[in-house]
């Protein structure tokens, strides 16, 4: 449960914790703006994890060999998890699993633009381990450190199973790269269609985020949103060299001076766009998942009432 004090009481025992470094727990009284960013945050991290469970899973039954099904059924799971350990997160600070559900369905909480594209080839699932789990690894290891305790708990094995992810979906494209040149070239496309995408994964431009300078102060994030995207470019081109694939990027070089690589800038009208429910795949993600809701009402009715039956004396 939440403490609650007087305004000024609880600002100042806030502003103490936070000037030391150290964690908000649940216990603590916190001011009601930094628990609301942090639902929010928190809820789209969550429902993040939820909703990339399907781009992927659409491939479970049509991947290539029974070592790579049972791979790929792993890491859906894996995410499966990550969702769970998110939503209880967001429980400690009075919002209910069942609450944060229903404002996903209904379009009021937003997940990961990235998972709002389609899965067009068996490539895209070593992509999205490469690219899109090597940005969640970028924007959620400084996560670790977040001035919310639950939360950063919670990021440590997150991070760790995100980790091994990446790798598992290089190992998949470098494999497939010394393959056919068919297999070569779907590595090629694939990479094509998620690096834009993947680059949006941080967030807007600082000078158009209308939430990072707040969260900064309250040590929520660690970084802003194009010093995480700096990072993961100058991890992702060397990378992409060993594998034998081109970024498209015709703006991407290396600057000696700044000691970092340029590049180019996403289409942020694209990006807005996304967000606001018009990707190629926002009505049929956000269908599924009302869908596998409400299929699962009898489970959540039966485990409710054989929990009632079991606090009867």
């Amino acid at each position: 449960m939440t403490a609650t004090y007087e305004p000024d009481e609880t600002q100042a025992a806030f502003d103490r914790i936070i000037e030391r470094h150290d964690r908000i727990e649940p216990r603590d009284a916190m001011p009601e703006k930094y628990r609301a960013t942090l639902v929010r945050q928190i809820a789209q991290h969550a429902h993040s994890e939820i909703i990339g469970m399907q781009p992927e899973g659409n491939w479970l039954t049509r991947a290539p060999s029974l070592r790579r099904k049972a791979i790929l059924l792993a890491k859906v799971q894996d995410e499966a998890g990550h969702g769970l350990y998110l939503y209880s997160a967001a429980e400690t600070l009075g919002v209910s699993r069942q609450e944060l559900t229903e404002k996903l369905i209904a379009g009021t909480q937003k997940y990961s633009s990235i998972f709002n594209y389609p899965t067009l080839s068996y490539a895209d699932v070593g992509t999205i381990g490469w690219l899109v789990d090597g940005a969640a690894i970028c924007n959620q290891v400084p996560l670790c450190r977040t001035s919310y305790g639950p939360y950063g708990r919670s990021m440590i094995r997150i991070c760790k199973e995100e980790s091994f992810h990446q790798r598992q979906g290089y190992e998949l494209l470098a494999t497939m790269m010394r393959g056919t040149p068919a297999q070569q070239e779907m590595v090629q496309e694939s990479v094509d269609r998620f690096w834009w995408p993947a680059l949006m994964m941080f967030g807007p431009p600082d000078a158009d985020s209308p939430n990072t300078e707040q969260s900064m102060a309250w040590g929520i994030k660690r970084d802003t949103n194009d010093e995480l995207r700096q990072k993961f470019v100058d991890m992702s081109v060397p990378q992409a060299e060993r594998l034998g694939v081109t970024l498209p990027d015709p703006d991407l070089r290396w600057n000696a001076e700044r000691g970092h690589h340029d590049f180019g800038q996403p289409d942020w009208d694209e990006f807005m766009a996304v967000v606001k429910g018009g990707g190629p795949c926002s009505a049929q993600r956000i269908a599924h998942r009302r869908k596998a809701h409400e299929d699962g009402a009898w489970v959540r009715e039966a485990a409710s009432a054989y929990a009632a039956k079991e606090r009867q004396p």
